[in-house]
């Protein structure tokens, strides 16, 4: 059984909307009422928080993260909210679980009673569906378009400046990620979030079904996964295609 766990809390308040704009990679604009994937980058353009975003009003928004992560965006919500008029909610427990969808396929989702819910089915789904989760491990180390958040509707390079914005803007614009998101099938124990296969980083990794091996998802040059044992799966048809901006 899997330890991880998730947090939600409640932003709200006449300025959240405002403040929200000023931190996310996506447009509030677009934020819904369902779970949208969503990261908060730091200076450098990498990923400090990723969290799932929906909006139940204008002016209230839940947010789902790790809760290894929770303490350390308290305190950047802390820093860069002290001037607005946003509160937050105490943290509630929220359940990974899989739901079905208006297309007839599974969807990696949340929910906030626990029953039902499979967090090893989650993950599975969430690993085979490009679903990534950012771990305490792994806060800092990656770039939004290496982990194809942009193919997923999490970034968007026409809003206003964030945090991170000019580094993300220029890399989508005058540039792309050599190494990205890969899925990939492996021998062995299940490698930890954040750790390092030669140069093929871990985002997210699970037991095989089987408990034969393990499934993950890592960012890797293609050529380095060629020269590695790993067998490459396939994700969905949207983050199959280039990480890089279409011409």
């Amino acid at each position: 059984m899997s330890n991880l766990s998730f947090k939600q809390f409640t932003l709200q308040g006449p300025e959240a909307a405002k403040f929200l704009q000023s931190q996310l990679t996506v447009n509030v604009d677009k934020i819904g009422l369902s779970y949208l994937p969503a990261a908060i980058a730091n200076l450098k353009g990498r990923i400090e928080f990723g969290i799932w975003v929906k909006k139940q009003s204008e002016d209230q928004f839940d947010i789902v993260i790790a809760a290894d992560c929770l303490p350390s965006l308290q305190a950047h919500i802390k820093k860069y909210g002290a001037f607005s008029k946003i509160t937050t909610s105490e943290p509630i427990d929220i359940y990974p679980c899989v739901l079905g969808s208006e297309s007839n396929t599974e969807e990696a989702t949340f929910s906030q009673t626990a029953d039902n819910c499979d967090i090893d089915k989650w993950q599975a789904l969430s690993i085979a569906t490009g679903n990534y989760w950012i771990v305490e491990a792994t806060q800092g180390q990656f770039q939004p378009q290496e982990l194809r958040l942009h193919q997923r509707g999490g970034v968007d390079y026409d809003k206003g400046c964030y945090i991170g914005q000019e580094v993300i803007a220029r890399i989508y614009f005058k540039a792309s990620p050599k190494a990205f998101l890969h899925r990939v099938k492996g021998q062995g124990e299940v490698p930890q979030a954040g750790e390092s296969m030669d140069k093929i980083q871990v985002v997210n990794a699970t037991a095989t079904e089987d408990n034969s091996g393990f499934e993950a998802l890592v960012v890797a040059r293609p050529e380095h996964l060629e020269d590695s044992e790993l067998e490459l799966l396939d994700l969905p048809p949207a983050l199959q295609a280039s990480v890089a901006r279409e011409a």
